[in-house]
């Protein structure tokens, strides 16, 4: 093959790896990190301590119970004395090990819902996926009950589900869930099969090799800038009634993996194309510090003294 040839399809095979590299670390968070629902449970798990997430959840878990036990009572009595009491209970219930362990669990129920419904194709009928927050009901009643608040007994406790995957968007994210399966597995093995490729041919492999960890560290560099564009769109979408914090929260933790993935790629791609040009001049200081040393000046010969007899 002639050489002009073998560097151009050369350059093509790392450019290729290079721009797969970001899309496969992407593809591969999506599929393994998000899809194992204890490595899902480990993430969610720190942010039962978070404020910002606990005062959410305390909000919706209030109102939803002021809302069940609303016909029973007269909107006033409801404003004036079960809403504080419930939103205090609800808070105070927050900050103890119960809601942490409801918490976990909760998360995890509804980790295993999500993922049955998207990799079970055999149920034909479209379905929406939810979770029962009965549990976490019956745990705010027993706590109202034991600080004396009025009514509190009469809370019912009721399967309440709340929808998580529309039924009519499940087909459509089940073709997209198995797209990211394939492409997790086959985009990183892609990617380091162009750059082993792309080395192999080249004609002078050194620099192919700069090229392809800097072109490495770029895409490191456009997965982190793509996460942080990612979670400025996500806040910027949230309705009005949706904590932008509590929302910023959980995507910090789980985009955690993925800001960490394109760092490595960075560091690694810099370095590898630093100790590349150190190889290539290992001597350049030396011969620069033999350049400007100062000559020593020689004395020139002198004749022997004449010796008078």
């Amino acid at each position: 093959m002639p050489r002009r040839m073998r560097s151009g399809l050369s350059a093509a095979l790392i450019a290729l790896s290079c721009l797969l590299v970001p899309l496969g670390a992407l593809s591969a968070w999506a599929a393994y990190g998000l899809s194992d629902t204890g490595r899902y449970v480990t993430t969610m798990a720190p942010l039962a301590d978070d404020p910002d997430v606990r005062d959410a959840v305390a909000d919706t878990l209030g109102d939803g119970i002021v809302q069940e036990i609303g016909p029973a009572l007269d909107a006033r009595v409801r404003r004036g004395t079960i809403t504080p009491y419930v939103h205090d209970a609800v808070r105070s219930f927050t900050r103890t090990e119960a809601f942490r362990t409801a918490w976990n669990e909760g998360n995890r129920a509804a980790h295993d819902a999500v993922l049955r419904a998207l990799r079970d194709e055999r149920d034909p009928r479209a379905r929406p996926v939810t979770v029962d927050l009965a549990p976490v009901t019956a745990q705010v009643k027993a706590q109202l009950a034991q600080d004396h608040v009025p009514l509190a007994n009469r809370i019912p406790v009721q399967h309440t589900e709340v929808d998580l995957l529309p039924a009519q968007q499940l087909g459509r994210l089940r073709k997209g869930f198995h797209v990211l399966e394939v492409a997790g597995f086959w985009l990183p093995i892609t990617a380091v099969a162009f750059a082993v490729a792309g080395l192999a041919l080249a004609v002078r492999r050194r620099r192919a090799l700069t090229a392809t960890a800097l072109g490495t560290a770029l895409g490191g560099a456009l997965l982190a800038l793509a996460v942080a564009i990612g979670r400025n769109l996500t806040l910027a979408d949230l309705p009005a009634d949706v904590s932008q914090p509590a929302v910023a929260a959980v995507y910090d933790a789980l985009t955690a993996t993925l800001r960490t993935a394109s760092w490595i790629l960075v560091a690694l791609g810099l370095t590898v194309a630093a100790l590349t040009w150190l190889v290539r001049h290992p001597r350049l200081p030396f011969r620069r510090r033999a350049s400007v040393a100062p000559t020593t000046r020689t004395r020139p010969e002198q004749p022997p003294p004449r010796v008078r007899v």
